[in-house]
């Protein structure tokens, strides 16, 4: 029988088991012997009902299978033979002698004759070895306990003595998914249809004319638990009461779909708001028009069968959250409550926003149409985008008339991208505009769109089927969805007033939308054209905003009724009801109240010209606060990523940045007066420089305005590097650094920065190949040349409020109850020549890793070993999850193919070929849609993540005379568009849409040694990179110049340093969110993680661009691909 077949029978148990058909579940399990019940069995020896003990029993095995079998079949039938002659039933006694017994004399015959010796005695208890046999019911329990050993150690038993996890209801939960899917394929399907049979597939009959939705006006919190298609009940098998299926389809179906492949399963049963009694739940599969780019419907057999491969039960790697120290209650302390700063914006503020990655980078939106991006470290504007129309001819009529009659246009929204490398402005009349971030501190013009009519009043992004998109909504009614070209791909009607608010959301891949509109409707959209799937009310029954927490596992809303009632709630998703109000509003607000969440702890909202907090557990207020005052009457208010931020809106037309300790220490605030003194030289003119490769060019004094789109170009021993179309101004420090001679910041001793080394780390005999640091950043793992994994972990305290990684406390170094260690399998390996490898899945659940052996995958909770994959040869040197799908690996192989490896259906979907050596590196970029692969024939290569094909290969550009060997590694900046490339022979940043190289770094001067690793820190603006001699260098990402040279000595005491002449950092690893920390392995084992002294702040200043020439000594210079590899070196 297949495993689905198998399957399906466990689900038919199930639902005999909930419909009380108590016999037919028995005999199902008997006969199809899939799973043993061990409670019916006991309950059947005990009350001594043989016969039936013995036909379950044959269900599974049979008296000769093995020694167990024997013994249990001999241990039942002696104690049923006892049981006879303790009833002094001597006939039935000698039938069960001959009958049952004689089948045992062939085997231990002595012991036949034993047994029948004991017919001969009036009580059988006189033979001296049952002498202590007490009662029948005593017996037949001192039995069951052997039996029970018997059974589990009887290898016929494995697997089926435990009944598989399944949610209740299970198989009605398919069939209602079913029925939902026949539905939906209807050519004319009505909005409540009637299911009378299972007997044959469901159709709707065809309607008389066109049929409106039925009303739906009953409040969210009325709604009663429903299934899917609740009108089973009524007619069909299923009684109303048990049809609680799928309670929580969004958050349940979705999790539970797979994006194996590329097609995307969302057949989901119902919302996560569900529908009422009296309303089909239809939602539905994806299926768009053919005009929409990139969505795939199921048109064939093929298209059906890879989706049933998708649905086979499989453990997934998305169901397990890595655990994190918890506090039972949270402290005020955590709360940022202090004012940093008071910044002036000159308009009233309307909407801001923190930089995904960069914590102290807020984007700030205002009612003159002005957007701003501003440094809070500098308590400045890095860039200013006044309102403008970029080309009103591309516009509706409609809004050239307006935009020249009606008053100014305000910012209705402003919002970073998931990875901070766009920015969209929604307005209020009409446009959206987007923006370009590179990380350089200024913002491209990239699309203006004509969206909505009348006014935009959201905007946010998602990503439907693995495609950024702009999300937006209007006084028009509708709901947008755009790609980054402009080009509209969704257009959702069926609102019956101006929307209010959008709540782009996702679980697992499925991609959803919430919205609410100004008659307090909720509804929600899968990225298809089947219309809605919820229609609530929102409390209130006005304007409501809703928002996930930070993991996305808790909704929550908050918005005001027309009589200024305010309602902040928290929704069950698995009900579509409300799970808890907070208290704490006055009666009556003037205008519509905004909110705000926090690290899965606090809300924040503002109201009578305060701050209010709650716990997120608490209905309660936690605290209010008024920030000193000169609040806005509602403030508009804004978390950044880490909760150590929060800036809220003042009357004065600026706004306030409140922090908690851990956010004034993100805050190191610099003397305002040398900003003051150059502000009108930086902004006076942009410069215009040129040069040529073949002559060396005099020093240029350089003026740069912030807001200009070209930042100067350096003059670097007589060439102009290429690539100004990617390179922005410079933020405003350097400039303040030009104030006095500027000094390479070289760290050569411990005191001069922080440090902390792991314990239990060093291991001369295993130096540190791999390191990572946990995607939550409070844990960092190493990985050793003996194949064994360490993970210490930080822990929240007072001296860590954050429980993030740090170099002011020590780390546990974390292990499972269990003493486990998580050892790779290296049987028959030489660990000399073996490339270990690992990787980390996004929700740092599993960890994946080999070394020279079979590829094991790790569960990080418990260290167990989940699955084995890939036994060489070849053998796996490079491992990467794909980044939408943790089921996806890409694994990169000795033998120099790459395999893209789904670990649910245990299959090689792909095997790409094109490299001639052992692939060394492996980045996966969603913007471009590729995957980049080096390997140590020095060559990259391109491929499409949709169909897996090669689009280029092109070689690094090695020294002349080097030979096309070694390492060579490959890591996307945070825009997804530049490549950082790492040879042992060079740093280089790349043009991934072209595979160009824009620039180029090789080891010179203070750093001449070869590179031993390189990575970006976690918001691309610094590489850090190790080298063989020791040094580890911290360059400027955009201009690969030398910031920070940090010596060996710094690591390692001086006694140590002399007695080892080969003791250098192989790896470093970022901190993901903490931008200035990173983390290095060594040779003799050990970790150590390295922070800026407290003073400092970071790792040295931006060198100044004067000719290559640096306070005398040769700059530690970049080139760039005009040049050939020759000329790079000189």
């Amino acid at each position: 029988m297949t495993s689905l077949s198998r399957e399906l029978v466990f689900l038919i148990l199930q639902f005999l088991e909930e419909e009380k058909f108590k016999e037919s579940v028995h005999k199902l399990e008997k006969e199809s012997g899939f799973f043993f019940n061990m409670k019916y069995f006991e309950e059947k020896v005990q009350a001594g009902e043989w016969e039936e003990v013995e036909k379950y029993l044959a269900g599974f095995t049979k008296v000769d299978d093995n020694r167990y079998s024997m013994k249990i079949f001999f241990e039942i039938r002696k104690q049923k033979y006892l049981e006879a002659l303790d009833r002094q039933d001597k006939a039935k006694a000698v039938e069960i002698l001959v009958g049952d017994l004689k089948v045992f004399s062939t085997f231990n015959e002595e012991l036949y004759k034993e047994i029948t010796q004991l017919l001969t005695l009036n009580n059988f208890r006189e033979n001296e070895q049952l002498s202590k046999y007490g009662d029948t019911k005593t017996a037949r329990g001192i039995m069951l306990i052997e039996l029970k050993k018997l059974i589990e150690a009887n290898p016929l038993f494995r697997d089926k003595l435990i009944f598989p996890t399944l949610k209740s209801s299970r198989l009605r939960t398919l069939i209602n998914q079913s029925l939902n899917w026949q539905h939906q394929l209807c050519k004319n399907p009505r909005p409540n249809p009637d299911i009378k049979t299972l007997f044959t597939d469901h159709t709707c009959t065809p309607p008389n004319g066109p049929l409106a939705p039925a009303p739906v006006n009953l409040p969210v919190a009325a709604v009663a638990k429903p299934a899917a298609y609740t009108s089973l009940g009524a007619h069909g098998p299923f009684p109303p009461a048990a049809a609680t299926a799928n309670a929580n389809a969004l958050a349940g179906w979705m999790a539970n779909a797979s994006a194996s492949s590329s097609v995307q399963a969302a057949v989901v049963t119902a919302s996560s708001m569900p529908l009422p009694q009296n309303q089909v739940s239809i939602l539905k599969r994806p299926r768009t028009p053919p005009t929409a780019p990139g969505m795939v419907d199921y048109q064939n057999a093929a298209d059906h069968d890879q989706l049933m491969k998708r649905l086979r039960p499989a453990p997934s790697l998305e169901e397990v959250s890595y655990p994190t120290a918890r506090q039972a209650s949270w402290s005020p302390e955590d709360l940022p409550r202090t004012v940093a700063m008071t910044l002036h914006q000159g308009s009233s503020v309307t909407s801001m926003d923190f930089h995904p990655s960069h914590q102290t980078l807020l984007l700030v939106g205002s009612n003159n149409g002005e957007i701003a991006l501003w440094e809070l470290t500098l308590r400045d504007r890095l860039v200013t985008k006044p309102f403008k129309i970029w080309d009103i001819s591309a516009c509706s009529l409609p809004f050239q008339a307006a935009a020249v009659k009606d008053a100014p246009i305000s910012v209705s929204r402003v919002t970073w991208s998931p990875d901070g490398s766009f920015v969209g402005v929604a307005f209020t009349k009409h446009l959206i505009h987007l923006y370009a971030y590179t990380g350089s501190n200024e913002l491209t013009q990239r699309i203006e769109v004509d969206a909505h009519i009348g006014g935009v009043n959201d905007l946010g992004f998602a990503h439907p089927n693995k495609q950024l998109c702009i999300v937006t909504c209007g006084d028009d009614k509708l709901i947008k969805v755009w790609d980054l070209t402009g080009r509209r791909l969704f257009n959702f009607e069926g609102h019956d007033a101006p929307v209010y608010s959008i709540c782009p959301h996702h679980k697992e891949n499925i991609q959803f939308i919430f919205s609410t509109a100004i008659d307090g409707k909720i509804k929600a959209w899968l990225y298809d054209n089947m219309g809605s799937r919820v229609d609530y009310d929102a409390p209130g029954h006005w304007c409501t905003t809703m928002l996930y927490s930070a993991d996305g596992s808790r909704l929550f809303s908050c918005g005001t009724s027309k009589d200024g009632e305010s309602y902040l709630v928290e929704w069950n998703e698995s009900e579509g009801a409300i799970k808890r109000t907070y208290n704490g509003f006055r009666k009556k607000s003037a205008g519509v109240v905004q909110f705000d969440t926090t690290q899965n702890r606090f809300l924040a909202a503002g109201e009578e010209g305060q701050i209010k907090f709650w716990d997120m557990d608490n209905i309660n207020v936690l605290a209010s606060i008024d920030a000193d005052g000169g609040l806005q009457g509602l403030p508009r208010l804004r978390f950044n990523k880490e909760g150590n931020l929060l800036a809220v809106t003042t009357a004065d037309n600026g706004f306030k940045i409140l922090a908690n300790a851990s956010g004034l220490r993100s805050l190191r605030t610099i003397e305002t007066p040398a900003f003051e003194a150059l502000r009108s030289p930086i902004e006076s003119a942009a410069i215009k420089a040129s040069g040529s490769a073949a002559v060396n060019v005099s020093p240029v004094n350089c003026k740069v305005e912030r807001s200009s789109p070209v930042r100067p170009s350096p003059i670097l021993n007589g060439v102009d590097p290429a690539g100004r179309n990617v390179e922005k101004p410079r933020i405003v420090e350097d400039a303040i650094d030009r104030t006095k001679p500027w000094q390479l910041s070289e760290i050569l001793d411990p005191v001069q920065c922080r440090l902390v080394t792991m314990p239990d780390s060093t291991d001369s005999s295993s130096k540190v190949v791999r390191l990572l640091y946990t995607n939550s950043g409070a844990g960092l793992l190493a990985l050793g040349s003996n194949g064994v994994q360490k993970l210490w972990k930080w822990t929240r305290g007072e001296q860590n409020p954050t429980g993030k990684a740090t170099a002011s406390v020590v780390p546990q170094h974390w292990q499972p109850n269990s003493g486990l260690l998580m050892t790779n399998d290296i049987s028959g390996v030489n660990l000399e020549e073996a490339v270990p490898c690992i990787a980390l899945s996004k929700n740092d659940s599993y960890v994946m890793s080999a070394c020279g052996g079979k590829v094991s995958l790790f569960n990080m909770m418990t260290f167990k070993v989940m699955t084995t994959f890939m036994p060489p040869p070849p053998a796996s040197t490079f491992l990467a999850f794909h980044p939408q799908d943790n089921n996806i690996i890409a694994i990169g192989m000795e033998d120099s193919t790459i395999h893209i490896y789904n670990v649910r259906v245990d299959e090689v979907k792909s095997k790409l070929k094109g490299h001639q050596k052992r692939i060394t590196g492996l980045a996966f970029s969603t913007n471009l849609n590729i995957l980049v692969s080096s390997a140590a024939d020095a060559h990259l290569s391109v491929w499409s993540i949709d169909t897996w094909e090669k689009r280029k290969s092109v070689p690094i550009q090695l020294p002349a005379g080097k030979a096309p060997t070694g390492d060579t590694r490959v890591q996307f900046h945070s825009d997804q568009l530049r490549l950082l490339v790492a040879h042992e022979t060079q740093l280089a940043i790349y043009d991934a849409s072209k595979m160009e190289r824009i620039r180029q770094w090789v080891p010179q001067d203070v750093l001449p040694a070869p590179i031993s690793y390189a990575a970006y820190s976690c918001n691309s603006q610094l590489i850090y990179a190790t080298f063989c001699d020791g040094n580890t260098g911290v360059f400027d990402a955009d201009s690969l110049r030398l910031r920070c040279r940090i010596a060996l000595s710094t690591y390692v005491q001086s006694a140590t340093l002399s007695g080892s002449q080969s003791l250098y950092p192989v790896v470093v690893a970022a901190h993901p969110i903490e931008a200035n920390q990173f983390a290095v392995g060594l040779t003799d084992g050990s970790v150590k993680v390295i922070e800026p002294s407290e003073s400092e702040g970071k790792w040295g200043t931006s060198p100044p661009i004067d000719n290559g020439i640096l306070n005398g000594r040769a700059a530690s210079s970049s080139t760039t691909s005009n040049h050939t590899p020759e000329q790079a070196q000189r």
